[in-house]
């Protein structure tokens, strides 16, 4: 039984990581900026952060995973003992791709945005029309649900993943294609990872899920425990 997250952890006092780094995704046609809110929230509890543009429509999944990623992950001070990642929605899938081939230091964590790990049906709708390859580029080609997709392709990693996605739309349009809860891009279920260590789902949509305070406290939580807050009143499905 799955039990949505309706309380707002209350604030973690700071603790500087500053041996810890922590890279930031952002999604589809977005942009560094997107990410501002949650990179300085994580900043301030004393991790190093990166929080950089990437190519998210002009380049294929595999690409950006092997020339911009490692770029990102070398920017990270090289004293640091752990390199984490928080993603979102593509991001996720990019890091997935990163870390078939790739390792990060023990102890490294991913915490995931509204990732769309079994793809989307809004690929699956869409993925033949000119505005949808205008505004997805080749990446919005890679992400329907067909078991052939890259998503559903990648295996599972190693590292801790927690996952955090959302139930409320400000797309109804799309979310009418979509089966079961869904955050207006991605269903609840397309969120979640086999080996997923925590999954939490929230009142918030796709677009702005990472600009919550409540998912905020979730994240560094996570960084720092491998859990989601105590307060959070969610269990694994």
């Amino acid at each position: 039984m799955l039990i949505v997250a309706l309380f707002h952890i209350e604030t973690i006092s700071a603790n500087p990581e500053n041996n810890e780094c922590v890279i930031l995704l952002h999604g589809m046609g977005r942009s560094a900026f997107s990410m501002n809110s949650m990179e300085s929230y994580i900043q301030r509890h004393g991790y190093q952060t990166i929080n950089h543009n990437y190519p998210s429509t002009s380049q294929k999944i595999e690409q950006i995973s092997k020339n911009i990623i490692p770029k990102f992950v070398g920017e990270c001070k090289k004293q640091v003992k752990k390199i984490h990642f928080v993603t979102h929605s593509l991001g996720g899938i990019i890091i997935r791709h990163y870390l078939q081939t790739n390792r990060l230091p023990d102890g490294s964590r991913i915490v995931m945005l509204s990732p769309p790990n079994k793809g989307s049906e809004i690929a699956d709708r869409f993925q033949d029309t000119t505005w949808y390859r205008w505004l997805t580029g080749p990446p919005g080609q890679q992400l329907t649900t067909d078991s052939n997709s890259l998503p559903n392709k990648l295996d599972a990693i190693e590292n801790e993943v927690g996952i955090i996605t959302g139930r409320t739309t400000l797309e109804p349009w799309f979310s009418r294609l979509i089966p079961g809860e869904d955050d207006g891009k991605v269903s609840v279920n397309s969120a979640k990872l086999h080996e997923m260590k925590d999954f939490l789902v929230v009142d918030h949509s796709h677009t702005f899920i990472m600009n919550s305070e409540n998912v905020k406290s979730h994240v560094l939580h996570f960084l720092r425990y491998g859990k989601f807050g105590k307060l959070s009143n969610h269990k694994l499905k």
